[in-house]
């Protein structure tokens, strides 16, 4: 995917891509504390099928479940030198799934490293190398953009954009987890953030996770006036908690998340999707109340 294909698809509507991958495998019996990326290889079936399913409830994007998929991440696991054969079976996974009928964003998070500026012991060309890894391990099993995702600190969403732009030109979707008043959570915030990753190869910018829809309007709408990119909003499902048998839930439903989306579209965001707590449902109310409303 070019940035001139990205910008065609941005430019004609709202982009929507997909919900959780987390939450959802936990949902199919994946157990606390393992390694998720490992978990995945072991049921390829049925991520395949969570992805497939996204794609039918109206995603254009989907995330590769390469969300820990680096060598800081995996070397906990003993597995840091699985590095590019990981990345490429998760790869496939979503090639599969997507069957050319969306796009594949490889899914790039923090690593286990705090940078020295913000208090730990990882040095910045340390993360750039785990980052450019990673990413030259994406780009080789042929995703088609990426998705720097979850990123804590500015500086480090930073310097995974920039690791991917030493490898490739394909676009990247840059989106920070953030506290209620904007500021991230190990260094910097998301409002002075987005100019820096646009300067970095950004091409597109927002928010993930965080908590519900709800209250995001504003952090949204200041996003979109700082930067030149379209604005990305891919919140969870609202705040967890645990119903009367147990299971985790979460307090937005489809219908409700999907009219909470509306007003951060209305507030500047271009590019919407789900996190924590959201499925295919709730993709596809999305997808149905906004294709509604720009008819």
């Amino acid at each position: 995917m070019t940035e001139q294909d990205f910008q065609e698809l941005t430019g004609k509507g709202i982009v929507f891509l997909d919900g959780a991958m987390g939450t959802n495998l936990y949902r199919m019996g994946m157990p606390h504390g393992c390694c998720t990326e490992a978990w995945v290889l072991k049921h390829p079936e049925d991520v395949e099928r969570l992805q497939r399913a996204y794609v039918e409830a109206g995603s254009q994007i989907i995330y590769a479940p390469t969300f820990g998929a680096n060598r800081s991440r995996l070397t906990i696991f003993d597995l840091g030198d699985q590095v590019d054969a990981m990345n490429r079976k998760l790869v496939e996974i979503s090639k599969r799934a997507a069957s050319g009928k969306a796009w594949i964003a490889g899914d790039i998070s923090p690593t286990n490293m705090i940078l020295e500026e913000n208090g730990g012991d990882g040095s910045r060309e340390e993360m750039f190398e785990v980052y450019r890894q990673q990413a030259q391990a994406l780009y080789d099993a042929g995703c088609d953009l990426f998705a720097v995702e979850s990123m804590l600190a500015v500086q480090d969403a930073v310097i995974a954009v920039e690791a991917v732009k030493s490898v490739c030109s394909c676009p990247v979707i840059c989106t920070l987890t953030v506290r209620r008043d904007g500021s991230a959570y190990y260094g910097g915030d998301v409002f002075s953030g987005g100019p820096l990753a646009e300067r970095a190869g950004a091409s597109a910018y927002g928010i993930n996770c965080c908590y519900g829809p709800d209250g995001l309007e504003q952090i949204v709408s200041v996003v979109a006036e700082n930067v030149h990119v379209p604005v990305v909003a891919k919140p969870n499902a609202g705040l967890p908690h645990k119903d009367a048998s147990g299971q985790l839930c979460y307090s937005f439903t489809p219908d409700q998340f999907a009219r909470h989306l509306q007003g951060l579209v209305s507030a500047g965001a271009r590019i919407v999707g789900g996190c924590c707590g959201t499925t295919p449902e709730y993709i596809r109310k999305l997808s149905e109340e906004l294709h509604t409303r720009q008819k």
